[in-house]
């Protein structure tokens, strides 16, 4: 299945951003943009995590670092969960069969 693609253009228009905040997310590898004919647009896929970072900058005035610490932490943080829970998981078969 081919992905929909969203232009830049319109994103920045519709979220009222410059698209300079969207080139600085794309340097510091946040997302990914895709060109074609000599437009800018970002796949669907993105999307939701495009509009996360918009508001966390534009609504909390969070710079690109402080986006990146922040998705960093979260990413981390849904690590930890999916560990413990896999533990709840082996220490409930355990607690079953003791």
């Amino acid at each position: 299945m081919k992905e929909e693609l969203f232009a830049i253009s319109e994103f920045c228009i519709i979220h009222d951003i410059d698209p300079s905040f969207i080139n600085s997310l794309e340097n510091e590898g946040l997302i990914s943009i895709t060109f074609f004919n000599e437009e800018k647009f970002i796949e669907e896929a993105q999307l939701h995590e495009l509009e996360i970072f918009t508001r966390w900058h534009h609504d909390l005035g969070i710079n690109i670092e402080g986006i990146d610490a922040i998705r960093n932490i979260l990413e981390k943080l849904r690590q930890v969960q999916a560990e413990i829970n896999m533990l709840k998981i082996k220490l409930s078969n355990y607690e079953t069969t003791a």
